[in-house]
């Protein structure tokens, strides 16, 4: 079974996928649900579940279920003692939306370095603003040879990395651990050091998973240690972030500038302060969007089956024990 309902509609599964597993196993039924009205008559007979989540109650009537492969990264909401607790395999799509994410925050990078906004502004107005946008506090600058650290270097800061070493940067990273690849970064350190790399980034991008340790991993103390105007990425989840903390930072100054694509409530309320923040751009959760994103859906998911069917081991599996 194939659910998914989301108030924006790129979310939401493509009939295609369904009819690309019909003809791939044509014994097999595969239900596509375009909302969850039918869910509860459907989930007794379901063996495998495909969507973005499945809360503990509903779990209750899912007496076959086998594997739930989510259409998410995040998987936090799956992060329930029941589920965990049952032996049912989770997956979720890792590595999909790694490519346009990338793309996205080079575009960040760029915009917050050359003040696009300012500029898009004096274009809604009409207005020449080359010694405006010369005369704001931070000056238009270049991201060759700055410093950019990456805290959470997993597939999307790996993408992020090998563009920014085309643009000449310095790439750091943070993990958990302090390992990972290091063909695109000259550092890693892990995340019990986060603080002593703050101080010597011109950029922190923020792109850790969702799990209970990282929950305002980005809080006052590391704004904070971050150098007097630097700036702050975060394409991760708006759990990641003192929100609070941020604004505070951008009106006082401290900070070169801010951009963020995720927020810890959305869509993002009329009255939140973020909106009005100096020197922050807001893109409302698109860097994983793409015209490709349904075609490396079905693609993983496939490939998925065919190991699961074949008795093969699953990639892409979720570790409850780490949150992702």
């Amino acid at each position: 079974m194939i659910c998914v309902w989301h108030l924006f509609t790129e979310w939401r599964p493509k009939p295609a996928m369904a009819e690309t597993i019909r003809k791939r196993w044509p014994e097999m039924r595969v239900v596509h649900l375009p909302n969850y009205d039918r869910l509860p008559e459907e989930l007794p007979d379901t063996d495998i579940f495909v969507g973005y989540s499945l809360r503990a109650e509903q779990l209750k009537n899912a007496k076959k279920l086998k594997w739930i492969h989510s259409t998410a990264a995040g998987v936090a909401q799956l992060m329930y003692p029941e589920l965990r607790d049952s032996g049912i395999l989770v997956t979720n799509p890792s590595g999909i939306f790694s490519v346009p994410m990338a793309e996205h925050t080079m575009g960040l990078l760029l915009a917050l370095a050359r003040n696009f906004p300012d500029s898009v502004r004096g274009q809604d107005r009409q207005r020449w603003a080359q010694q405006e946008i010369w005369d704001q506090p931070q000056h238009l600058t270049e991201l060759n040879g700055k410093v950019l650290l990456i805290v959470g270097y997993g597939s999307i800061g790996r993408e992020v990395a090998k563009r920014a070493k085309a643009f000449e940067m310095k790439v750091w990273g943070v993990t958990r651990s302090g390992g990972g690849e290091r063909a695109h970064v000259e550092k890693i350190f892990p995340a019990t050091q986060l603080h002593a790399a703050l101080p010597d980034a011109d950029y922190v991008l923020i792109c850790a998973p969702e799990t209970a340790e990282t929950k305002q991993l980005m809080g006052a103390a590391e704004i904070a240690s971050m150098k007097r105007g630097a700036r702050l990425i975060n394409i991760g989840r708006g759990s990641l972030l003192d929100e609070q903390a941020l604004v505070q930072a951008l009106r006082r100054g401290t900070l070169g500038g801010a951009a963020l694509d995720v927020a810890e409530k959305e869509p993002l309320p009329a009255e939140s302060p973020l909106w009005k923040a100096p020197s922050l751009f807001i893109t409302p959760h698109t860097s994983g969007v793409s015209d490709r994103l349904w075609d490396r859906q079905a693609a993983i998911l496939l490939a998925l089956l065919e190991r699961w069917f074949a008795g093969r081991e699953l990639f892409n599996q979720v570790d409850f024990s780490r949150g992702y």
